[in-house]
């Protein structure tokens, strides 16, 4: 029986307020507010609500053979949860019917994977602990920003646990072979690559509402005939989408939702099956090995990563950024760690794209060069705030010996105060045990409780010495 997954994404960065030059040492946030609102807002009423009531709808009429896949970054979570709360209740919703896996991503859908492997594996534990706390599902398969992979990357999966990832069905890298087979990666044959199908993603996203296209317009009886007539030997087909393509691009008027709907009925008509990506991976065997020596994204025709570091606005952005990576991680301001959380998103980069990649439709900025000096202005009051706790004479490895001699003596000046209060809550305890006068540990007022300790004795030799005074004076008188 032939497989298919869909996914989707979610995603949203904190967009950038204009930050001048002049705001640098004076202004310390950096967020446009009105527009996060404004856009999360729109875009959960015309797609995110509508998709999830539309999958919960399809989940419940199959009875539960309609599977699916999301992955949702950590920013996005943390403005649904500002702005549309709402919306987290429906996703724990899917997460309770078993029928939707959450994929493992990094935390602010970032570049760290390319620029900072620590960083990398920091932000995909951090994203991970926020998909189980809130839905009490532990991520399995790896989905990095825009699919970005290569053998160094795997090498990273493999080493955090991971035995499952979806990337791009490249087909430079694919050549003759199809993406529609589970593969190995070269680099760490431990590890699974699901790799997904181009062109059955795009007659969605691109060609449903276009009258122009060849095959307008696009029936669910159709799409599902064409996934049926693929080679039987063809394992699993991985469609991945975005999940605001859906009634934000492709609104609701177009009968997109009707189209998602319709999609189950006819899958079990023709023998093809819905399915999770983990689920997949654990009953199908690798068909082959892929070596992907240079990364590769689902970005544009070129399949590259030139997108975010294709020109050097961004390539200067990016280094200055994660110089201060380390140093970031050091510190326990929460302030400063939000901040390089939002910071890092892979959009602010894209915003500075030149040539093929200028100006996408989105980007809040006149030019390329606007997103540049925009974004800059707030790295550069970031940086001083990081050198006001860190200053940069002071190297990172003799920074990170400092701290951490801090950190021990603080441990130990905790440990002896515990045992303190440890010793003074034995002697109270004996004593009260004993009705006996103890010595008393105080910090304070140790001086006014030493008459104390001596009472019984002093009261006794001072009632014994008077009686006996007397009597050897009367003595002496008789003898004279």
């Amino acid at each position: 029986m032939k497989s298919v997954c869909l996914y989707f994404k979610i995603h949203q960065p904190f967009r950038l307020k204009r930050y001048r030059f002049f705001d640098i040492g004076n202004d310390h946030y950096y967020y446009d507010d009105f527009a996060n609102d404004e856009i999360i807002n729109r875009i959960a009423e015309q797609s995110y609500f509508p998709m999830a009531r539309t999958l919960l709808e399809m989940i419940e009429n199959s009875n539960g053979e309609f599977k699916c896949a999301i992955s949702i970054s950590g920013t996005a979570i943390e403005q649904l949860q500002m702005y549309v709360p709402e919306f987290i209740d429906l996703l724990k919703k899917l997460a309770d019917t078993k029928c939707v896996e959450f994929l493992s991503s990094t935390y602010s859908y970032s570049l760290a994977s390319l620029e900072d492997p620590e960083e990398f594996m920091r932000e995909v534990k951090m994203h991970d602990a926020m998909i189980h706390r809130l839905f009490g599902v532990k991520p399995k398969v790896f989905a990095n920003t825009e699919l970005i992979y290569d053998d160094d990357i795997a090498l990273l999966l493999n080493g955090m646990g991971f035995t499952t990832c979806l990337t791009e069905g490249a087909k430079h890298v694919l050549g003759w072979k199809s993406p529609d087979y589970v593969y190995n990666s070269a680099s760490a044959p431990a590890l699974k690559l699901l790799l997904t199908n181009d062109k059955l993603g795009e007659d969605i996203s691109r060609n449903f509402n276009n009258p122009e296209w060849d095959e307008y317009p696009l029936t669910a009886d159709k799409y599902v005939d064409w996934i049926a007539s693929l080679p039987a030997e063809e394992q699993i087909v991985n469609i991945y989408l975005t999940m605001d393509t859906f009634g934000t691009f492709l609104p609701a008027s177009t009968g997109i939702f009707d189209f998602l709907k319709a999609l189950p009925r006819f899958a079990k008509e023709k023998g093809v099956e819905f399915t999770t990506p983990s689920s997949a991976a654990s009953r199908l065997k690798p068909v082959g090995e892929l070596s992907i020596p240079f990364p590769i994204s689902d970005m544009d025709e070129a399949r590259d990563v030139s997108a975010w570091k294709g020109n050097d606005l961004q390539r200067e952005a990016l280094a200055k950024l994660y110089a201060i990576g380390e140093r970031v991680n050091l510190c326990t301001d929460r302030r400063l760690k939000l901040d390089w959380e939002y910071l890092q998103s892979a959009d602010h980069f894209y915003y500075m794209a030149t040539g093929k990649h200028a100006a996408p439709a989105f980007s809040p900025y006149d030019s390329p060069f606007a997103a540049f000096t925009n974004y800059m202005n707030v790295l550069a009051d970031f940086i001083v705030r990081v050198e006001e706790q860190y200053p940069e004479e002071i190297e990172n490895e003799e920074l990170n010996s400092l701290l951490l001699t801090i950190r021990n003596q603080a441990s130990e000046i905790e440990a002896l105060n515990k045992k303190v209060d440890s010793l003074r809550q034995n002697i109270l305890t004996a004593d009260d045990s004993t009705h006996a006068p103890v010595a008393v540990i105080e910090d304070y007022g140790a001086e006014e409780k030493k008459p104390a300790k001596r009472t019984r004795k002093a009261a006794a030799s001072a009632e014994e010495k008077p009686k006996k005074a007397p009597a050897k004076r009367a003595t002496k008188k008789k003898e004279a």
